[in-house]
Formats: structure tokens, C-alpha cells, sequence
């Protein structure tokens, strides 16, 4: 059997020539004080919209998240609100948290052809984060979910537009995410997938079902170093 978490053949990525990155928990590691003071400003956001107490709160927001794709389709379908004031209010934080990758910035600029980030989150975000690792220079553009038309992976067709729009081969792509259900849609389509996890499962991940799925037959290849990855898939 193949052990999915050693090093990549780089013959498993010859053809590869579309590279798509989430961000959140994948370009950078997920003990960087960056989502979780995204997560704390949701809780809050639901807390006020609410007017519940904080473990109130944040179970609806957790459910909205596991439901949903994100905690922004849950309230958006439920409560209608305004999704361009929550996405400024959510990811109002402190990007200094974010430091320089410049392991990771040289992985990513000598993959050949195309590197995109796709985000649940929107651009400015994306880009904020991205400087602030010193690799927003490297991709070639960002598909937020402004440009998903506010529907977020893991839906089938949030993927299908993002080929759309940006004429992504399909079956030279490769994808990484660090959520399992997330990668289940690209493996269908036929793109390379990549699932990122920390190196201390237990220690991080507090919603037990965001890492259900990862020995399933949808994950071509985990890693928890994706610099030392990429360049051993294209060495």
C-alpha cells in the first residue's frame, strides 16, 4: 500500500501545470494566531447578531461552518445578512502574526506553469496574508468567494467556476487544502489532491468532523511540510 504521507514521486506531478492553493491552515501553518482570531471575531459576530451568550454562540456558528461550508452560507441562508459586512468584520486582525516563508515563496515560485489561491474568504484577505508570508507575488490570481458568488467549497460547483473562470485544466491541476471534504469534489474532477495537516492533530483541531475523511480514497497525498513537498514533487 502507498504511504500517502511520504514524499511525492515526481513523476505524480509531470503533469501537472495548474497548482491551487487554499489559504487559510494550508500556506500557513495552522498554530499562526491568524484563523483563529478569525474564528473568535465569527463567534462574536453571531454573539451580537444573536444576542446569545459566547458558547451560544459559537455552537451556531460551528453548525453553520459544518452545514454550510461556512459560517457566512449559514447566516447568509438563515438570517440574511449582509455578507460584505461580515467578511470586513471578520477578518479585521492582526496580520503581523504572519511571518516571511521564504521556504515556502521559493517551493511555490519554481513550480512550473499556473499558481492560483481559492478561498473561502475574500481578496483582500487573501492578498493581506499572502504579502505578509512574502508569496503574493508568485500566484498568478485569487478566487475568492466573491468570485464563487458566495457559495463555498466544498460545493460541487464552486469548483466547476473556478475552472470556468479561469480556464484551469482539470486533469493537469493539483489541489491543496487542508480539509478533507474540500478535496472531494477536485478528486472527482480528476486534479491531484494534497491534504495539509498540522504535525499534532489532537493539539489543534478542536471540531473533531473537519478531519473526517482523511484516509479516504479522495486524498491522493498528505503532508504537513508543503514546502519540502512541492519541491520534492517537481525535483
Amino acid at each position: 500500500m502507498t504511504d500517502k504521507s511520504a514524499l511525492p514521486d515526481p513523476a505524480d506531478f509531470a503533469h501537472v501545470s495548474e497548482w491551487v492553493f487554499d489559504l487559510d491552515n494550508t500556506l500557513y501553518p495552522r498554530h499562526t494566531d491568524l484563523f483563529s482570531q478569525i474564528d473568535k471575531k465569527m463567534t462574536a459576530y453571531v454573539r451580537d447578531l444573536l444576542g446569545l451568550d459566547h458558547d451560544a454562540a459559537r455552537e451556531v456558528q460551528k453548525r453553520y461552518y459544518r452545514d454550510h461550508g461556512t459560517t457566512l452560507q449559514g447566516l447568509m441562508l438563515h438570517h440574511g445578512i449582509d455578507p460584505s459586512d461580515f467578511l470586513e468584520k471578520v477578518h479585521d486582525i492582526d496580520y503581523s502574526w504572519v511571518k516571511p516563508d521564504p521556504a515556502l515563496g521559493a517551493a511555490i515560485k519554481a513550480l512550473p506553469g499556473r499558481k492560483f489561491i481559492f478561498t473561502n474568504g475574500d481578496t483582500p484577505h487573501a492578498e493581506r496574508t499572502a504579502r505578509a508570508l512574502g508569496i503574493l507575488d508568485h500566484f498568478d490570481d485569487i478566487f475568492d468567494i466573491l468570485a464563487a458568488d458566495l457559495k463555498p467549497k466544498p460545493a460541487p460547483e464552486t469548483y466547476d467556476r473556478f475552472l470556468a473562470r479561469h480556464g484551469v485544466h482539470k486533469d493537469r491541476a493539483a489541489m491543496f487544502e487542508d480539509l478533507p471534504r474540500n478535496l472531494v469534489a477536485p478528486h472527482a474532477l480528476g486534479m491531484r489532491t494534497v491534504l495539509i495537516v498540522p504535525t499534532n492533530l489532537d493539539r489543534v483541531f478542536d471540531e473533531v468532523w473537519e478531519h473526517e475523511g482523511r484516509d479516504g480514497a479522495h486524498i491522493d497525498h498528505i503532508t504537513d511540510d508543503l514546502a519540502a513537498f512541492l519541491l520534492a514533487a517537481v525535483a
